[in-house]
C-alpha cells in the first residue's frame, strides 16, 4: 500500500484556496514569521493551565480502492479545556484588527481540521474553534469563535479529505505508470567512447548522496549522460523528482531535447519549463492584482480544474502549454505553472529556483519539506558569479532621502524610521574617503529592522497609497540586505563606497559563496555539476560548496582534435600598458588572414567594447573593400529580437562569409550552437582577465589571507574560462571543422599552459610570416581547401 503523508496547513491551503492573486498583500518576512512565532509563545503562556500549546493531531484515512494511506497531521496551537473543548489557531498580522470582519477562510479550515482530529480521537459531541488574531505592531488581539457539533464538522473534513482523494489517487497511477517505463526504459543512442562509464559516475553519485563535479568537453554527450541515469535513479525510487538547473535559456532547450528523445524511446515522465514571470504573463505589465489583471481576479477559483484538467491531458508541459491552458481556464501562467511543478517528476529551471534566497521554490524546498530531490546543475561554472550576486546586497544612502520625502506627506512615522536610517548612513559617510571596509553595521542595521516593521504595516494597510509602490520597492531591497546581513561571516566583506554619481551605498559582499551553495544543495540528495569549462576542477569545487568526499571525473572528448587547428599568435597582447593603434593594426591583419584562408563565417572576441571599437574601425580601414566578407559587430545592448537577427546571419547559405565582432564574455560567447559551416573559426584577443577593481581586488587579498594564489582567483581563473567557452563554439559535432586563433603571447606563459585542457595537445605556435602556411596544411589535411 502507498503511504502519502499531509499536513495539515498543505491539505487545505490546496483544496480550499480560493480568490484573487493580489500582490498588493506582502508575504510575511522571515523577520515577521520569527516575531510572530514570539507572540504565539507570548499569548500561549497568558493563556492559564487549562491551555495547553502545541498538541500534535493526526488522521488516517485509505483510498476508495484501498491502494493508499493517507495521513494528515499537524499541530493545534492550543486547545482549550473546558465544558466543551475549543481549538484555538493563532495568527499574526499587520493588518488593522478593527477593520477584520471575519477570519481567513483557510486559517479557519485549519483549526476545523484540528477540531475534527481532536472531537474523533476523543469522541466528543461538540467543539468550539477560536480564531486569534494579533497585531504584530500594538499587540492587540481579536478573536472570532465558532461552535460546532461533531456530525458538523465531520461532514466537513470528510468533504475536504474526499476532495483531496482524486489527486492522491492520480498521482498513484501516474508513479505506478512512470516507473514501469523507467524499468524499461534504454539508453537513447550507443554510448559514445568514455559515455557509459559517465553514466555510471553519475548513478553512483546519486545512490551514495554525494556532489560530483564533471569536467566534459563538448562531444562527451554530457546532457543526456546526466538525465538518463537520473530518471532511471528517480523509477528506482531513489528520488522524488529531478531539477535540471541551468543560467541560459538555451541550455533548457538542450534538456528538453534529451527528455524528448527518451520519450521517444517510450519513457513516461511529467516535465515543465518553468518560465519567469515577465516572459510568461499575457498581459502587458506584471502588476498581479486583479483590478488590473483578468487572470489574477479569482485565479484560486479555477485554478485546481485548470490543473486537474493538464495533468491528466499532457505530459511535457512548456511554456506554450502552459499558456494554451491558462487562456482557456483563465488562470495567471506563471502561479498555473508552479503549481504543476509539484506533480512533476522532472524540473527545468533557471539556478535562482534553488539558489536565490528569495526566489527558491518554498514548495519543495522551505524547511521540513525533505531532501528526496537530485539537481543537475548545466554550465556550472556560471554558478560561482551568480552565487556572489544572490548573496550580495547593496543599499544607497540617497534611497532613502529620496524615499522619505515622497512618503512624509502620507506618513509621518514611515518618514521619520527613514530619516533615522539616513542619518545612520550619513555619519559613515563622513567617515569614508573613498572606499572604506568595516567590520559592522549594527547600529545601522538596528534602524533599519525598525523601518522594515515600519514598511510592513504600512504595506499591509494601504493598499491604494500613491507611494505604495515607492516604498514597496525599498521593502524588498531592504529584506534582501537584513536577510544577508543575517549571513555574514568570514566568507563576506563589508564595506562601504561612493559611486559613480557620487552616491554613498553600503555593500555586504559575498567573496566566498561556496558555504550559502552548499546549504542549497542540501535541498537535495545529490547534485551534479557539469560544464564543458570546469577547470582547474579543484578552483571550482572549492567555490561551488564541494568537500573532500565529493566527487571529480574529467570526461574525454570524443571529438578528432586534427578537425581542429589551435594556434597561438604570439606577437600580439590586449594587455592594457600595450594598448596602441599598431596593436590594433596587427591585430586586424591577423584577423584578415584567418579569415581568408577559407571563406565561411567566423566570430571575433575581444575584452571589451572600446577595444572591439578601435579594432573594428582598424580592420574596417584596411579591408573594407573585402568582398568576401559581411562585417557584423555586437551592439552594447541588444535585444532578444536584435540578438536573433544577429545570429540569424550564420544560417544564411551564402557565397559570402561572415566576420562578427563580440565581445568575450558576452551573450554570443557562450550558450550558442552553431554547427557545421556556421561558425569555422574562431579568434580570441587576450586572455580575458577582468578589469581591476574593488571587488575584484577583495577576492584577491582574501584568497591571499587564505594562502591561496588571489591573483588566480580574482583574475586567471574567471579569465580563462571565457576563453575557453568562446574557444568551444568553434567544434560543435563529430564532423565539424574549423580553426581557433589566441591572439595574445600571455597564452604562451606556464600559469596559463597549466590551464589548458587535455584536448588542447595539438597547439601550435605560429606568427604573420607563417599563418597563412599553418591554416594551408590545415584546411588542406581536412580536404577543404583554402579560398
Amino acid at each position: 500500500m502507498t503511504q502519502v503523508k499531509l499536513s495539515v496547513r498543505a491539505l487545505v491551503e490546496f483544496i480550499l484556496r480560493e480568490g484573487d492573486i493580489d500582490n498588493r498583500r506582502t508575504h510575511m518576512s522571515d523577520n515577521a514569521m520569527q516575531e510572530g512565532g514570539r507572540l504565539h509563545r507570548k499569548i500561549q503562556k497568558s493563556m492559564g493551565s487549562e491551555y495547553h500549546s502545541e498538541v500534535p493531531l493526526s488522521y488516517t484515512f485509505v483510498t476508495g480502492d484501498g491502494e493508499i494511506e493517507i495521513t494528515i497531521d499537524g499541530r493545534a496551537d492550543g486547545i482549550i479545556e473546558g465544558d466543551t473543548v475549543t481549538i484555538d489557531e493563532i495568527k499574526g498580522t499587520y493588518r488593522k484588527l478593527d477593520k477584520m470582519e471575519s477570519p481567513d477562510g483557510v486559517h479557519l479550515a485549519q483549526a476545523k481540521c484540528y477540531a475534527y482530529m481532536y472531537a474523533t480521537d476523543l469522541g466528543l459531541d461538540s467543539i468550539n474553534v477560536q480564531m486569534t488574531y494579533c497585531n504584530m505592531d500594538t499587540e492587540d488581539i481579536k478573536r472570532f469563535t465558532y461552535s460546532y457539533s461533531y456530525s458538523e464538522v465531520e461532514e466537513w473534513f470528510i468533504g475536504v479529505i474526499k476532495a483531496y482523494e482524486k489527486w492522491a489517487v492520480m498521482e498513484n497511477e501516474w508513479n505506478n505508470t512512470r516507473n514501469l517505463s523507467i524499468k524499461q526504459l534504454e539508453f537513447p543512442f550507443e554510448y559514445r567512447d568514455g559515455q557509459k562509464e559517465l553514466v555510471t559516475h553519475v548513478y553512483h553519485t546519486i545512490v551514495h548522496g554525494r556532489k560530483l563535479f564533471l569536467e566534459a568537453p563538448t562531444g562527451a554527450g554530457k546532457t543526456i549522460a546526466t538525465v538518463f541515469p537520473t530518471i532511471k535513479a528517480l523509477g528506482e525510487g531513489k528520488a522524488e523528482r529531478m531539477f535540471y538547473l541551468t543560467a541560459k535559456t538555451i541550455t533548457r532547450t538542450v534538456a528538453c531535447d534529451a527528455i524528448a528523445k527518451l520519450r521517444d524511446k517510450a519513457l513516461r515522465l511529467k516535465s515543465v519549463v518553468i518560465t519567469a514571470k515577465e516572459k510568461i504573463c499575457l498581459m502587458e505589465e506584471s502588476d498581479c492584482n486583479p483590478e488590473y489583471c483578468s487572470y489574477a481576479k479569482g485565479h484560486f477559483d479555477r485554478v485546481n480544474e485548470a490543473l486537474f484538467a493538464i495533468l491528466n491531458e499532457r505530459e511535457d508541459y512548456s511554456r506554450e502549454v502552459i499558456l494554451e491552458y491558462a487562456q482557456k481556464y483563465t488562470v495567471c501562467p506563471f502561479e498555473f505553472c508552479l503549481d504543476i511543478s509539484l506533480f512533476c517528476d522532472a524540473i527545468i529551471c533557471d539556478y535562482n529556483y534553488l539558489f536565490d534566497p528569495h526566489v527558491y521554490l518554498k514548495r519543495f524546498f522551505a524547511e521540513g519539506k525533505g531532501n528526496s530531490n537530485i539537481f543537475l546543475i548545466d554550465e556550472a561554472h556560471n554558478l560561482v558569479d551568480r552565487g556572489r550576486s544572490m548573496y550580495s546586497a547593496k543599499l544607497v544612502k540617497e534611497d532613502f532621502l529620496t524615499l522619505k520625502r515622497k512618503v512624509q506627506v502620507y506618513d509621518e512615522k514611515l518618514a521619520k524610521r527613514l530619516e533615522k536610517c539616513n542619518h545612520e548612513l550619513l555619519l559613515l559617510k563622513r567617515e569614508c574617503t573613498d572606499v572604506m571596509k568595516t567590520d559592522s553595521l549594527d547600529i545601522f542595521v538596528r534602524a533599519l529592522e525598525r523601518l522594515y516593521s515600519a514598511m510592513e504595516s504600512y504595506l499591509e494597510n494601504h493598499e491604494s497609497s500613491p507611494v505604495r509602490d515607492d516604498v514597496l520597492d525599498m521593502y524588498f531591497e531592504i529584506s534582501h540586505f537584513l536577510y544577508i546581513y543575517e549571513l555574514i561571516d568570514e566568507k563576506y566583506v563589508i564595506y562601504c563606497y561612493f559611486e559613480k554619481n557620487a552616491n554613498f551605498a553600503v555593500r555586504l559582499f559575498c567573496v566566498d559563496p561556496s558555504k550559502n551553495l552548499e546549504e542549497c544543495m542540501k535541498r537535495g540528495k545529490s547534485s551534479i555539476l557539469f560544464s564543458a569549462t570546469l577547470l582547474p576542477i579543484r578552483y571550482y569545487k572549492g567555490l561551488l560548496g564541494g568537500d573532500d568526499n565529493d566527487y571529480e571525473v574529467y570526461a574525454n572528448s570524443t571529438f578528432d582534435i586534427s578537425k581542429r587547428g589551435l594556434y597561438i599568435c604570439d606577437n600580439v597582447t590586449s594587455k592594457y600598458s600595450m594598448r596602441s593603434n599598431k596593436q590594433y593594426d596587427l591585430i586586424a591583419e591577423y584577423i584578415h588572414h584567418i579569415c581568408c584562408s577559407k571563406v565561411g563565417n567566423y566570430m571575433v572576441f575581444l575584452p571589451s567594447y572600446s577595444f572591439m571599437q578601435e579594432v573594428w574601425t582598424a580592420y574596417n580601414c584596411k579591408y573594407d573593400e573585402d568582398d568576401n566578407f559581411q562585417v557584423l559587430l555586437q551592439d552594447e545592448s541588444m535585444s532578444e529580437e536584435k540578438k536573433e537577427e544577429f545570429l540569424a546571419a550564420f544560417e544564411e547559405s551564402s557565397d559570402k562569409g561572415h566576420v562578427a565582432f563580440c565581445v568575450l564574455g558576452g551573450i554570443f560567447s557562450e550558450g550558442i550552437d552553431l554547427q557545421h559551416d556556421r561558425l569555422i573559426g574562431a579568434i580570441v584577443v587576450g586572455t580575458g582577465i577582468p578589469m581591476v577593481c574593488t571587488e575584484n581586488e577583495l577576492i584577491k587579498e582574501y584568497f591571499d589571507n587564505r594562502d591561496e594564489d588571489g591573483m588566480q582567483y580574482a583574475y586567471i581563473y574567471p579569465g580563462f574560462n571565457k576563453v575557453l567557452q568562446a574557444v568551444g563554439r568553434v567544434i560543435r559535432t563529430a564532423d565539424d571543422v574549423g580553426v581557433v586563433a589566441l591572439l595574445d603571447y600571455r597564452f604562451r606563459y606556464s600559469g596559463y599552459k597549466n590551464l589548458y585542457p587535455r584536448e588542447w595537445s595539438n597547439i601550435r605556435l605560429t606568427d604573420m610570416e607563417k599563418i597563412d602556411e599553418d591554416l594551408d596544411k590545415f584546411w588542406g589535411s581536412n580536404n577543404l581547401k583554402g579560398e
